[in-house]
């Protein structure tokens, strides 16, 4: 069973805002006319209360922000190199895409719709709990096809410029596997490096007409990702936001130091 961290915050932060909102209006009053009646100081409050009182506010503001402006995610794999390490810690934009109520979701305020290019978080379309991280590659009504390592959008090909191999610090994600190719990929109008794997085939060429309401989702690390090509579109509904920055490096294994501070305020791109 995953833990659903959304659905706990929310909850707690109208547990704890109902009680100090019935101490206030109902049991307050109630306890000075009896303090009055009887002559004796008020009863001071219980310690559910003063808890309430004392974490409500904070609750509150973590739950509004992280709902409505920014939300942290922790990049779990190496499916977004070499632009997004494992053990980076990101900030997620949750209002370019519009507004959308805690838990549930739903959008009730329509800002603007995910642009080609963008790094998007989402929640995967087929298995539930889990959150990805991918580029938007194809918008509804894209024909999209994907042949010789290269993307091809409505019959146009995105052209790339060799950048030399690729070594991510470490080595740790290609042990038995020549270290991949690094390219410059010119997806409409923004230009981001990918990486593509020398020694793996293409499976051949494949193709896709994205249907309305969704998007086709690929991984920068073209060989290491299991993205639209496997389980197919995100839905819109799924959007959780737009990747925007870097706010911590945290990888503390096998020899690497924990901290890289030198990610910290990169814009991602």
């Amino acid at each position: 069973m995953r833990f659903d961290y959304p659905f706990f915050l929310t909850m707690l932060t109208l547990v704890t805002g109902f009680v100090v909102l019935f101490h206030h209006l109902v049991l307050k009053p109630k306890q000075r006319q009896r303090a009055l009646d009887s002559g004796q100081s008020p009863k001071p409050r219980s310690w559910v209360v003063e808890y309430s009182a004392a974490f409500f506010p904070v609750l509150l503001f973590v739950l509004l922000f992280r709902s409505f402006l920014y939300e942290p995610y922790r990049i779990p794999s190496g499916s977004m190199l070499p632009n997004l390490l494992v053990g980076d810690f990101i900030l997620v934009n949750k209002y370019d895409y519009g507004l959308r109520l805690p838990v549930l979701d739903t959008k009730f305020f329509d800002v603007g719709e995910p642009q080609r290019g963008d790094v998007m978080v989402f929640h995967h379309p087929k298995e539930e709990g889990i959150v990805l991280i991918k580029r938007v590659i194809g918008l509804p009504g894209d024909h999209i096809a994907y042949r010789d390592k290269r993307l091809f959008i409505n019959g146009e090909a995105m052209q790339q410029a060799p950048l030399g191999i690729f070594e991510e610090k470490g080595a740790l994600e290609f042990n038995g596997m020549l270290p991949p190719q690094e390219r410059m990929e010119h997806l409409g109008e923004v230009d981001h490096r990918i990486l593509v794997q020398g020694d793996i085939r293409s499976v051949g060429a494949r193709e896709w007409i994205v249907p309305e309401g969704q998007y086709f989702m690929m991984g920068d690390n073209r060989d290491s990702s299991i993205d639209s090509r496997v389980w197919g579109f995100a839905p819109a509904e799924n959007i959780v936001g737009k990747a925007v920055g870097i706010w911590m490096h945290f990888r503390c294994e096998r020899g690497l130091d924990c901290f890289d501070f030198s990610r910290i305020g990169d814009s991602i791109k």
